[in-house]
């Protein structure tokens, strides 16, 4: 009977683990697909050229070289007066992206919602409180974003984009109060992700279905559709970077589980922007502007300022902690063995204890001091510079328990 359900818990596991898999794996493939187009598309409207030979409603046209072959491409800001009998629309690879982006969401940490999205000591969610909330997010932070744009779109876009930079701001402010750290970046990389698919799907490629309904019903076509999609195409490139930034972020902790994570993201986007900014003049035949770099650089390391000042603070000289620390090294393996056993241990073991958990994050257990010392790396980047572990700290792990580990982690590095 035990083997049985051994062998079922490790089917289980690979089936998850697998199903995840694929799914992030298409999540990369589509993403790619989307940025490489999107990206390709900016910089060949930027490169356009207006030649005396072009059909006169034509806005440029670009010649290009590739694969052993010429290319002349020629665009019109409506369309020609004859519709082609074949046209390739670019949309599928947005909605793949999300589609596969909101699976992953929901696999990783929807369903793990305790462990990745809830942090007790901020608020004691549900799991069903915490999920309803970062629906609420992603789907207000749509209909807020839409709201603006529609009422600005023929108005400056640098101070749209201010403007929307500080509502998100805001956003990235109000989830890290509510969230854990990893689970508010992500919220918060899925509201911005959320609005760039959403720009192709309700208003991109609504637009220019109605400019071609237009034409085959051999009436001109409105202008506004062409503006409007201008305007948020132009939005989806300089989101982009951020949004990559983002994702990716959960797989450094020093990053996201800071306590300026929150200012952080604005300052990705901002810099994000920036290099956007200088491909996109360099795409249109300007001198690139290298200066744009200065800000860039100084940016990030402002970034990497912040992220070491909002680490965990472990200077709380408690007298429980001074009373451990002063026994180093006599004790310290033991202390640390009964802070990791009773703080980390529950997930981190053979058969873990945490309730539908089959198997240790990661496969990587911690029940005794010789299981400690081969992982101290990954304990010292987790729960000693970052706030990673234990997840939302939902074990309750004090700052004076994280400065005895940090004790043990360089008491076995000086060895």
């Amino acid at each position: 009977m035990v083997i049985a359900l051994i062998e079922e818990a490790k089917v289980s596991y690979i089936f998850l683990e697998w199903t995840e898999f694929l799914v992030r794996w298409l999540h990369v493939i589509a993403g790619i697909a989307w940025i490489g187009s999107s990206f390709y598309f900016i910089a060949l409207d930027l490169s356009l050229l207006k030649r005396k030979d072009i059909p006169k409603e034509a806005h440029g046209e670009a010649w290009q070289v590739h694969g052993g072959g010429f290319y002349q491409i020629v665009k019109y800001l409506v369309a020609p007066d004859k519709l082609p009998s074949q046209l390739t629309w670019f949309k599928w690879e947005a909605y793949a992206t999300w589609i596969s982006g909101f699976l992953l969401l929901i696999l990783i940490y929807y369903i793990s919602a305790d462990l990745y999205m809830i942090e007790i000591e901020k608020f004691d969610l549900s799991n069903l409180e915490a999920i309803s909330l970062s629906l609420i997010g992603i789907i207000l932070g749509w209909v807020l974003y839409n709201y603006i744009c529609k009422k600005t779109v023929k108005k400056n876009n640098i101070m749209l984009s201010i403007f929307i930079l500080l509502v998100f701001t805001f956003f990235s402010w109000l989830y890290f109060q509510v969230f854990s750290h990893r689970g508010a970046y992500m919220q918060i990389g899925s509201m911005l992700g959320t609005i760039m698919v959403a720009n192709v799907l309700m208003i991109i490629i609504p637009g220019q279905k109605k400019v071609v309904q237009s034409l085959l019903e051999n009436k001109k076509p409105d202008s506004i559709h062409g503006i409007t999609a201008k305007q948020r195409s132009l939005h989806n490139n300089y989101l982009t970077l951020p949004v990559i930034f983002i994702m990716i972020s959960n797989h450094y902790p020093t990053i996201y589980a800071t306590d300026y994570s929150w200012i952080i993201i604005s300052l990705i986007i901002i810099t994000g922007a920036l290099i956007r900014q200088f491909f996109n003049i360099k795409h249109s035949g300007k001198k690139p502007p290298y200066l744009l770099w200065v800000p860039v650089l100084m940016i990030i390391l402002f970034s990497v300022y912040l992220s070491e000042k909002g680490k965990p603070n472990l200077a709380n000289n408690d007298e429980r902690a001074n009373a451990i620390i002063e026994q180093i090294p006599k004790d310290l393996k033991l202390a640390s063995e009964e802070i990791i056993i009773s703080k980390c241990s529950m997930c981190h073991a053979q058969e873990p204890l945490w309730e539908n958990m089959t198997h240790a994050p990661k496969k990587i257990h911690l029940e005794n001091v010789n299981d400690i010392i081969k992982h101290i790396d990954n304990i010292y980047s987790q729960a000693i510079v970052s706030y990673a572990m234990p997840p939302g700290n939902i074990t309750g792990l004090e700052n004076s328990e994280r400065k005895i580990l940090s004790k043990l982690h360089r008491f076995v590095k000086n060895l």
